[in-house]
């Protein structure tokens, strides 16, 4: 079924922790070529820093009050609270969106968030372009879907309390199950025989026609990703995943929380710290804003496991207040003070 020419359409991005579903946006609005868009934002964590990346981008397409943040929990678990007010802010926008981009947390499930649309209040106003699923290639490459893979099942097991299946793959199977695309990203940090293990491990988790896009530094032609009218809301029963039969879940095995530290002299050595904290503390996932000492930028910096990578994106400004603040997610029970001392050097 065609999506209808007078509803707005809604491109849901999903995928784990540090797969690159910002660098795929932010790649989007570069080559928006005029198209208007809006982007809903799902945070796990106390402050927006994927907002802030993609509204440091200044492009006119997709103005700063086009991005609207949800910060209250994963959006899949918060759609009558959360995403359905921040559908309508967007929806009132003058000049109309041409469409909407939703970037959920690492957490989210994306069949909960597409059987929204689904509610004749949303229905008759937006339709679900495609469910654009993002995975990270070189872990998957190395067996895993998180680069601290092995720390995570070696937790659980010690924990009899828990069952024997791991939260964690299921989240990324069934954000693959409800993909009608998915982005294999960081490609050119794989070599052939990598490549070929982590379409290997998409491939198992596929069971429909699902095509498999690799690609670098999130750069895809927008053709590629929208206008792809496949009314997913109409579809959704027919993608099968591990919570069908589930009123409702949790997210109860990760933790998130902010650390300020003051200015920095060497992002080099930041990123050695923030590399140890994530190998000795079973650290997912660092991302925050950084004040440089003598430097007139702010410094991103973004990690993935032990993988960290930073950079300066834009001139501080005076709301900014050259705060450096840090995003710390992994999981439940991080040790907090060990990795402020960690990062602290």
């Amino acid at each position: 079924m065609n999506a209808s020419v007078s509803r707005v359409p809604c491109t849901v991005v999903t995928g784990f922790l540090g797969a690159g579903k910002t660098t795929l946006i932010r790649n989007l609005l570069e080559n928006a070529k005029g198209k208007r868009l809006a982007i809903i934002v799902n945070e796990f964590g106390d402050i927006g820093i994927d907002g802030e990346i993609l509204k440091g981008c200044g492009i006119d397409s997709c103005p700063e009050e086009n991005i609207v943040e949800l910060a209250n929990g994963c959006i899949c678990c918060t759609v009558a609270d959360d995403f359905v007010p921040a559908l309508d802010q967007i929806l009132s926008r003058t000049p109309k969106v041409d469409h909407i981009l939703i970037e959920t947390s690492g957490l989210a499930l994306p069949k909960p968030l597409v059987q929204a649309f689904q509610w004749p209040s949303v229905k008759s106003r937006v339709t679900v372009d495609g469910v654009i699923a993002v995975v990270d290639g070189p872990a998957l490459a190395e067996g895993r879907v998180a680069s601290d893979m092995e720390a995570l099942q070696a937790q659980r097991a010690q924990d009899e309390s828990l069952d024997h299946d791991d939260p964690v793959e299921e989240v990324f199977e069934d954000q693959i199950a409800c993909a009608d695309l998915i982005i294999l990203s960081k490609s050119d940090l794989m070599d052939a025989a990598g490549s070929a293990r982590a379409n290997a491990a998409i491939g198992e988790h596929i069971a429909r026609a699902v095509k498999v896009v690799p690609t670098a530094q999130g750069k895809v032609d927008p053709s590629v990703l929208l206008g792809l009218g496949l009314a997913v809301e109409d579809d959704i029963e027919n993608r099968k995943t591990h919570h069908d039969d589930e009123l409702d879940h949790e997210h109860d095995d990760f933790d998130s929380f902010v650390i300020d530290i003051p200015s920095i002299a060497n992002p080099d050595e930041l990123a050695r710290r923030v590399a140890t904290a994530a190998e000795q503390e079973n650290v997912l996932r660092v991302k925050g804003f950084v004040e440089v000492g003598g430097k007139p930028m702010r410094l991103l910096l973004q990690a993935v496991g032990p993988r960290v990578n930073h950079y300066y994106d834009r001139a501080w400004t005076a709301e900014d207040n050259r705060r450096s603040r840090l995003v710390v997610i992994g999981l439940k029970g991080l040790n907090r003070p060990a990795i402020e001392r960690i990062l602290a050097g």
